[in-house]
């Protein structure tokens, strides 16, 4: 392919170029090697909100989130997906290509964006699981206050997948390069994830928390933006302080990501 097609070597154009080629091979491995290929993006979601709102909804007692407890749920749940499973390849995202990291000429830092590029088309892939419930929910719901409605904040989505991308982007240069230097850092954020699960608002809401806990959750960088996820159901959970503190705290992890990954990148490709 000619060079006006894909851009001169080191241009933004050959860049973009060389990152969409990466992730379509993630994507082309990952469905190409598996039986059910795409519906494995739809049914791993499908499955696991099952079971979450068979457990908080028919065998315990819940008195947080919103009705319907489906779509509140799986509104965030889809986007953590998206969040879990880059930051779990992120610990290898160098290892893996140990080889083409040390041969090629790109800048090492598109092996942490094609993650999140590819785990984001995943996550659009996802969405049918969202539609479902949706229509689900407006056809077999007799009660008009646990139908779900959609609203103006549609227009928030496109903003907190852009928020969330940078967040991965800023999680991504600071925690790929780390474990590869410190190889403990893998297991550690192996259980990182875990607990993040529930100190993050997916099976509930920030404002569900007590006292000083809801100013503590709001502090979480992804509170924010999966509020905004919400905002298209759910418009009166609305929280400009929750929002603000998410935009900077993005803003500070991307800045302290490009440091750490301009500090290390040579003691990354010698360790390699």
């Amino acid at each position: 392919m000619s060079h006006a097609a894909v851009g001169a070597p080191g241009t933004p154009r050959r860049y973009l170029h060389s990152l969409w080629l990466l992730s379509a091979r993630d994507l082309k491995v990952r469905y190409s090697t598996s039986f059910l290929g795409y519906l494995w993006s739809v049914l791993d979601p499908l499955v696991m909100s099952a079971i979450y709102w068979f457990v908080f909804t028919q065998i315990f007692h819940r008195d947080v989130g919103e009705e319907p407890y489906i779509i509140f749920l799986i509104s965030a749940l889809l986007p953590w997906v998206w969040f879990n499973s880059s930051v779990s390849d992120f610990t290898r995202a160098f290892k893996k290509d140990a080889r083409l990291v040390r041969s090629t000429a790109i800048p090492r830092s598109i092996w942490v964006n094609r993650i999140v590029l590819s785990k984001g088309m995943e996550y659009l892939f996802s969405l049918p699981v969202l539609v479902l419930f949706i229509i689900v929910n407006l056809i077999v719901e007799s009660n008009p206050d646990q139908t779900v409605q959609i609203g103006w904040g549609v227009l928030w989505l496109p903003v907190a997948m852009f928020l969330q991308a940078v967040l991965l982007v800023g999680l991504g240069l600071l925690v790929a390069p780390l474990c590869v230097m410190y190889v403990d850092l893998e297991r550690t954020t192996a259980l990182i994830l875990r607990a993040m699960f529930y100190a993050t608002p997916i099976i509930y809401n920030v404002t569900d928390l007590p006292g000083f806990a809801q100013t503590l959750g709001a502090f979480n960088p992804l509170a924010g933006i999966f509020m905004l996820y919400r905002m298209p159901f759910f418009p009166d959970q609305w929280n400009s302080f929750t929002l603000i503190v998410s935009v900077v705290m993005t803003a500070v992890i991307l800045g302290l990501g490009v440091w750490t990954f301009r500090a290390l990148e040579r003691p990354v490709l010698k360790e390699l």
